[in-house]
């Protein structure tokens, strides 16, 4: 059974910091490339940043500089920490899994396997 599980959303002040976390079991996350998706109030879903299966990331121009993912092979977790937050990153934060050749892709169609979610709110 796949599961991806999410943690460490709420809510926070602008330039304000969270950790989120993704527990992965069912697959290994160093076969499938990983991401990070959200989807704010009235919008559609949209890629923040990936990591493929050899450690390679890509991030959407909106979080270059502020968001980092990375992951913890031996703990098949995927982390993203977010720093410098904005009240526009406001959404729901989902952890994701694709296949491995779908490289350093956010189109959330690419996306095999998700999370329930964890809500990010940033105020002003």
């Amino acid at each position: 059974q796949v599961q991806l599980r999410e943690s460490g959303g709420g809510s926070v002040q602008s330039g304000g910091s969270l950790r989120l976390s993704c527990e992965v079991s069912g697959i290994s996350s160093t076969r499938f490339g990983m991401g990070w998706l959200r989807q704010a109030p009235g919008k559609g879903r949209e890629g923040v940043a990936s990591i493929d299966y050899d450690g390679r990331t890509n991030y959407a121009d909106s979080v270059k500089g502020r968001f980092t993912v990375s992951r913890d092979n031996a703990k098949n977790t995927l982390i993203l920490q977010m720093n410098s937050l904005k009240p526009e990153d406001t959404a729901m934060y989902y952890c994701a899994a694709r296949p491995s050749y779908s490289r350093g892709t956010l189109n959330p169609s690419q996306y095999n396997y998700w999370g329930q979610g964890t809500q990010v709110t940033v105020s002003s």
